[in-house]
């Protein structure tokens, strides 16, 4: 049989593209030795970095949740003037660099009069702790929203129409009705944004600073020990963070498509 000239040109660039993604992930070891590595996994700044990063990814995703559930249904049901123009404005801080979106977070918090007094009469946001949090809100929350609202666009209307002939207020339809038919693109955005504030490092930078064994991230740790030449501690910290983003990109898929078929 002849072969077909475009189907193997094309899987060609797939393997390509799959040959140089492998040896990019794997290239990190090649610099450290197998006991160097192991010792750097439990090391206490790559312990502290780790149980920071997971901290703050999950009160960013669960704050973004919170607030993009509602705005992703708005978006997805209701109809008014504006709304094209608003989900598009929704879209810039996907499209604006993190670091410049982390440079207008510290300008905020540091001279604009709500974010001085936030900074310094509710919360201390700049070089501290939550400014971490709040800088992976900043960058994530566009994502989970959109996410989010694909989710709700894939729920059918007539569901809740269902809903509310057999007496269920818009409250009752949403509650047990839409966030049930929609819990596994909820769950599938949770992860996909708790899995992008885990590598967030950009705006974490500008707002809440580099100081060890305080705002230190596992994408600062990498930064930091890079700096510093410990290619040890960078390889296990560029392990950690593609083994965390594999799990969650796997648990989503699953989720979504109900399993991992080769």
């Amino acid at each position: 049989m002849k072969p077909n000239v475009f189907r193997v040109v094309v899987f060609s660039f797939l393997i390509l593209i799959l040959i140089f993604f492998i040896c990019v992930f794997t290239s990190p070891a090649i610099f450290v030795d197998p006991w160097q590595l192991a010792y750097a996994f439990i090391s206490d700044e790559v312990r502290f970095a780790l149980s920071l990063s997971i901290f703050t990814a999950t009160c960013s995703t669960l704050i973004s949740l919170v607030i993009g559930i509602p705005v992703a249904y708005a978006l997805s049901r209701l109809e008014f003037r504006g709304k094209t123009v608003i989900e598009g404005f929704l879209d810039v801080p996907i499209a604006v660099p993190p670091v410049a979106l982390g440079v207008m977070l510290l300008i905020f918090f540091a001279r604009n009069p709500l974010g001085m007094f936030i900074n310094e009469s509710v919360v201390r946001i700049v070089f501290e702790v939550p400014g971490i949090i709040v800088a992976q809100l900043a960058v994530i929350s566009a994502l989970t929203i959109k996410l989010l609202k694909e989710t709700f666009d894939g729920v059918p209307a007539r569901y809740e129409r269902v809903a509310r002939t057999f007496g269920y207020t818009e409250l009752e339809t949403f509650l047990y009705v839409t966030l049930p038919a929609a819990k596994r693109g909820i769950l599938g955005a949770a992860l996909i944004s708790w899995a992008k504030a885990l590598g967030e490092f950009g705006a974490t930078l500008m707002l809440a600073g580099a100081t060890r064994f305080k705002t230190e991230t596992l994408p600062i740790a990498l930064y930091l020990n890079l700096v510093a030449a410990d290619l040890g501690n960078v390889a296990a910290l560029s392990f950690i963070l593609l083994f965390t983003a594999c799990l969650a990109l796997i648990a989503t898929r699953k989720l979504l498509y109900g399993g991992l078929a080769i």
